[in-house]
């Protein structure tokens, strides 16, 4: 196995930056028939397709997650598995702990007209739903990613949809994070029946978390009637480094996710050629060693690249322009290089701040933006779960002072009882 080294200026790199949105048009018609089913029928649907896709038999008493089920669950995990949890959690409700903090509201006297007041509030949304998917791995470290820093916005009510109710590591971790209710229901409908609502599952305001092609299409086609967080793609890393980084480092964290999925994309932007060798036979070495091998290979054959950049600048280039999920600086200075870049949707500095650290533990979410929406999009985070409300005072003498102008520009556009409003006040 080797992954390509590239010279960036005289290579072909499509590999690298022709990663947008992947085609999924071929399950359009799917997820679109599922969705109008669970919107006409509501839990008939959900139980039928509970059965037909992930071959559960669920019905109006079983499809939420009961608490005896949740006991069992402790009594299945490792004690030091559900204390590695609490730590987690610990570190992550205390960071968006302190970023809740600046959601207060914000007044200022405009300074224009006399005593006019403006600003803003800011209030959390009532209810959310959060996904968790299934599929080829457990991940109870989204529930941690997605709750907490809803928790800690202030929502009212946060239900979780799963189709992977036999890994008790999730359960566990729904009630460390408080969550309220939790349904044993996957796919386009779990999002179908978040969005419209059915005889189980209430309506939700915002729908967060990850899944496979299925999940995000639904997420894509019931935006407007419920908000979302994203629309995530295949997971993704690029990895800047210099000679002074270490290439086993260097090829671990590039493994790390590469062995997500096949489509996974791993890439190392190295402004020396000695590095690029060494990481890409590291590559070889430790990828033989991992469980995920198979997976792995693929994903580095199809979407892994090394690319020689001449100097720093023009690394930090190359890792705008791609816009990663995940954006690793191994190199000397690298809290400067890090404050020099733009496009990412997390930046890990250093060779001690690797990407699991992010996955797991450190406090930020692991839901990020990936194929290249980092240009304009955030990590997920209290902001998600927030609404801001304008807000506008104005007294007597300050509308007076700017009415004739209010009224001009809303005769300008026709709107003669815009107009009209503000001349009864001047009349009065």
């Amino acid at each position: 196995m080797a992954v390509p080294i590239l010279r960036y200026g005289k290579d072909d790199m499509s590999r690298v930056f022709s990663r947008t949105q992947l085609d999924n048009s071929e399950y359009i018609a799917v997820v679109d028939s599922i969705i109008a089913d669970v919107r006409a029928r509501g839990d008939e649907a959900l139980f039928e397709y509970a059965f037909k896709f992930d071959k559960q038999e669920i019905n109006a008493d079983s499809i939420l997650v009961s608490q005896k089920e949740i006991d069992e669950a402790y009594a299945a995990v490792d004690k030091s598995l559900i204390e590695s949890i609490r730590k987690a959690k610990a570190s992550i409700l205390a960071y968006h702990s302190r970023q809740r903090d600046k959601f207060r509201g914000e007044f200022f006297k405009s300074g224009t007209y006399g005593k006019s007041t403006l600003g803003w509030i800011y209030r959390p949304l009532s209810r959310v739903g959060l996904y968790v998917p299934g599929g080829k791995a457990s991940y109870p470290s989204t529930v941690l990613m997605t709750a907490l820093p809803a928790k800690a916005a202030g929502v009212g009510e946060i239900i979780v949809t799963t189709p992977n109710i036999n890994n008790p590591a999730i359960l566990v971790a729904c009630k460390e994070c408080g969550i309220d209710k939790i349904y044993k229901v996957g796919g386009a409908q779990a999002v179908a029946a978040m969005a419209y609502g059915t005889q189980s599952i209430p309506r939700v305001d915002l729908i967060a978390g990850p899944g496979n092609v299925f999940v995000t299409l639904a997420k894509k086609q019931v935006f407007g009637h419920v908000a979302i967080d994203m629309i995530a793609g295949p997971s993704e890393i690029l990895v800047i480094a210099d000679e002074t980084a270490n290439p086993t480092l260097l090829a671990g964290d590039l493994l790390s996710q590469a062995e997500h999925d096949e489509l996974a994309a791993s890439i190392l932007v190295t402004t020396s050629e000695k590095i690029a060798k060494q990481v890409d036979e590291e590559l070889a070495r430790q990828t033989a060693l991992l469980s995920r091998k198979d997976i792995i290979e693929k994903s580095l054959s199809n979407n892994g690249a090394i690319i020689l950049a001449k100097d720093m600048d023009e690394a930090i280039a190359i890792a705008d322009k791609v816009a990663p999920e995940h954006l690793e600086v191994c190199a000397k200075d690298a809290d400067k290089i890090a404050l020099k870049l733009s496009n990412a949707g997390a930046i890990f500095v250093g060779n001690y701040s690797p990407e699991p650290l992010g996955d797991y533990f450190a406090g930020p979410s692991h839901v990020l933006p990936t194929s290249g929406s980092a240009r304009y999009s955030s990590v997920l985070s209290v902001d998600t779960f927030m609404k801001k409300i304008s807000y506008i005072e104005y007294d007597k003498d300050d509308l007076l002072s700017i009415g004739d102008d209010v009224i001009a520009l809303a005769q300008s556009e026709g709107f003669t009882a815009h107009a009209n409003t503000i001349m009864i006040r001047k009349n009065k």
